[in-house]
């Protein structure tokens, strides 16, 4: 199913938790209910620094609903790295980006292959 939402509440939470881990990044991933992202994970074992952040691929939870992930880029860049492009497809369809300073309009959504995607925020 396409997405075509994310909740604000959500929204909020994850740019409040970028905000939280500067200057380090941050990943969580996304679960969706028809096709609304509603929720989202932190792994256990997800590793953090300035430069990036990962996760263990087998520590993801099994999740017929998993949309896909979120992350930071604490230098606000707004564009997939060659990393998150090969990061994408394994863990889902829908991936928000989020930048400093961890505003309202500092984020965007890309697709597994890292094409920009609009996401519309859900009240």
């Amino acid at each position: 199913m396409k997405c075509r939402g994310i909740r604000r509440e959500l929204l909020d939470l994850l740019l409040a938790i970028a905000a939280s881990n500067d200057p380090n990044e941050f990943v969580a991933l996304l679960r969706e209910e028809d096709g609304v992202i509603e929720e989202c994970d932190l792994v256990p074992g997800t590793v953090t620094n300035e430069d990036s952040a990962s996760v263990l691929l087998d520590m993801m939870p099994l999740d017929t609903r998993r949309a896909g992930s979120a992350h930071s880029h604490p230098n606000g860049v707004l564009e997939p790295s060659d990393a998150d492009l090969s990061f994408f497809p394994r863990t889902g369809r829908y991936h928000l980006i989020i930048g400093w300073p961890y505003e309202e309009g500092d984020w965007a959504c890309f697709t597994a292959d890292g094409a920009p995607y609009d996401l519309e925020v859900i009240p």
